[in-house]
């Protein structure tokens, strides 16, 4: 069995898939405030694209999941 590729979303894609990340500005500010998922910037100029891997929204929402039931906070 064939291994699928990691699959890289634009801003724009991250927010249209995950709405609690708002905006493509709102995505930017995490990135500049480094309180965001991990990214992928193909130049370390401006003019670089800026690219997510799937599997680190992921493990970013999960990494902020609350289960509930258990004692108070």
């Amino acid at each position: 069995m064939a291994v699928k590729p990691e699959e890289w979303l634009s801003p724009a894609q991250v927010c249209a898939e995950y709405p609690m990340f708002g905006t493509p500005a709102a995505l930017a500010e995490r990135r500049w405030r480094g309180n965001g998922p991990d990214y992928i910037k193909t130049s370390p100029a401006r003019s670089g694209r800026v690219y997510y891997k799937r599997s680190d929204i992921e493990q970013w929402l999960r990494n902020r999941t609350v289960t509930c039931g258990g004692t108070a906070a």
